[in-house]
């Protein structure tokens, strides 16, 4: 199945489609005082545009479940590995000395 809302080429083109209809109907109005008479509807293309630029970004950086998984499984060994690696830079870590600093005084 094929949903558009997640078709990446879907999203492309749509994106595509909504630019250019934007810069060709810019172009239509022409003068100045067109453009300028034109702001609501130029609003409403450019929010469009906007809306569908934001969604096309989102899914360009989406990571798919099995992605999201294994980043997820790398970064928990991650930060296993620095736990150890703290521990073994400390060789005193955990000895009796090491608890109570102040009975050495």
């Amino acid at each position: 199945m094929n949903d558009p809302t997640y078709d990446e080429g879907a999203r492309k083109r749509r994106l595509i489609e909504l630019l250019r209809a934007l810069s060709v109907r810019i172009r239509e109005l022409g003068e100045d005082e067109a453009l300028l008479a034109a702001g609501p509807e130029l609003l409403k293309l450019l929010g469009d545009v906007r809306s569908e630029l934001f969604q096309y970004e989102v899914r360009v950086t989406y990571d798919s479940p099995e992605v999201a998984e294994g980043r997820k499984i790398v970064e928990e060994a991650e930060r296993q590995m620095e736990s150890l690696d703290l521990e073994s830079t400390n060789p005193d870590f955990g000895t009796e000395e090491d608890d109570e600093p102040w009975r050495s005084q």
